[in-house]
């Protein structure tokens, strides 16, 4: 029903910088919390970042202080930005939408609609 779909990954040496975009489609997620969580190679699909509605985020230790993420509702999209990225940042990054209640989680099983992910290569 909401269709998600990343863009903006791609290759960057460590400390640069990316701009991730979730452009999502079919319905408004003006009123739904997203989310972005991230699979290395080998390993579970782990949680990045949210943000509800109202625009509170939260952010996971790994990443907090780096990354910022910003949504812009007339847009029905939402962005991260990483920088100073690390080689541990390499990893498919996923945009996900709770089409439910506005509420954050860090589990992947509370959101319901993900985008295909786009790549994100760090590299020291």
């Amino acid at each position: 029903q909401v269709h998600v779909v990343e863009s903006g990954g791609g290759s960057v040496q460590a400390g640069g910088s990316l701009r991730l975009s979730c452009a999502a489609s079919g319905r408004t997620i003006s009123t739904k919390t997203m989310g972005w969580f991230r699979q290395a190679p080998g390993k579970d699909r782990e949680f990045v970042a949210a943000i509800k509605s109202g625009g509170t985020t939260y952010y996971a230790p790994s990443v907090k202080g780096r990354f910022t993420l910003s949504r812009d509702n007339a847009k029905n999209a939402a962005y991260l930005q990483m920088d100073s990225l690390k080689p541990e940042d390499t990893a498919v990054y996923y945009c996900a939408v709770r089409t439910s209640t506005d509420w954050i989680f860090t589990a992947t099983e509370m959101y319901d609609s993900w985008g295909q992910g786009t790549q994100v290569t760090v590299s020291s």
